[in-house]
């Protein structure tokens, strides 16, 4: 490899793992570890550092090494909603993210459970086989936007099962109203990406089922994710509130034209930015538990 291509590798790779993303993957894990355990130790240190930036470059690396002939066709790649990967670097990315994984993966495995290895085992191949030729689940109409979702919540799952916590009514309302949350962010997602996937030859729950309605299904996502919070328990059911800033976000694009789609964009912008706000109710609401539960 030559020294400017080498150079430019690491800069690549941070854009790839999409920077702005990475507290959507920890946070999740941190919460569900640091709930279950009460403390913080080596496992919540390592496990956080893991889902924040080794997990991730796993995720969107893959994804942009395997999405390369959409990429170079859609306007919004290249920055801060994903890199653009020369082909000449498709080879170092895939190891970059296999090398930075193992160390991480390894040491997971070895302090957790049966049942925790498997959420694992479980999470790390649903970020493969989202992009990875073949398997493509990305490509599968409403599976993809599953898989994504499974992709977020799969940390907080690992998290709790890591810390042996119990599964209750109010912990599964939590985890099942933050995955329809998933696929609904998912979803719409797709939608500005509908023209650029369609001259590459990607399929998506918006390639098929057009924008609108895939906009008015993610708001029904949405507002599933909300009700589902209600059995969480107070003062958790606080938390299905916060669905109501994301319908608002898209509800104005419930009868766009695929044409249209990229127009989409600039909520897709607010969306990435509202997760920052969410994420710091989430955490008043879990320090509120948390004084509550005492």
């Amino acid at each position: 490899m030559s020294a400017p291509r080498a150079a430019t590798l690491p800069l690549k790779l941070l854009v790839a793992s999409r920077p702005v993303s990475w507290v959507n993957t920890a946070f999740p894990f941190a919460a569900a570890y640091l709930l279950g355990t009460g403390r913080v130790d080596l496992t919540l240190v390592l496990g956080t550092l893991y889902f924040l930036v080794p997990y991730n470059l796993a995720m969107y690396g893959i994804n942009d090494v395997f999405d390369y002939e959409s990429d170079i066709r859609n306007p919004r790649k290249g920055g801060v909603e994903g890199a653009v990967l020369e082909r000449s670097l498709h080879r170092g990315t895939l190891v970059a993210a296999i090398a930075a994984n193992v160390p991480f993966l390894a040491y997971l495995w070895a302090v957790g459970s049966w049942a925790s290895g498997t959420v694992l085992a479980l999470s790390v191949f649903a970020v493969a086989a989202y992009s990875a030729p073949r398997l493509r689940f990305k490509e599968r109409p409403f599976l993809d936007s599953a898989i994504s979702s499974f992709h977020f919540a799969s940390p907080a799952l690992f998290g709790a099962a890591l810390s042996a916590t119990q599964p209750t009514a109010g912990l599964l309302a939590v985890l099942g109203g933050f995955f329809l949350w998933g696929m609904a962010s998912h979803a719409f997602g797709a939608v500005q990406d509908i023209a650029a996937d369609r001259e590459g030859g990607v399929g998506s729950i918006a390639t098929v089922i057009g924008a609108a309605a895939t906009v008015r299904l993610a708001v029904l996502f949405y507002a599933l994710a909300g009700l589902l919070m209600l059995a969480a328990g107070w003062p958790g059911a606080l938390a299905g509130l916060l669905v109501l800033p994301y319908i608002a976000n898209i509800l104005p694009y419930r009868s766009l034209h695929d044409a249209d789609c990229e127009g989409s964009n600039s909520a897709w912008k607010r969306f990435l930015w509202l997760n920052y706000a969410t994420g710091f109710l989430v955490t008043m609401l879990m320090i509120w538990f948390a004084a509550v539960a005492r």
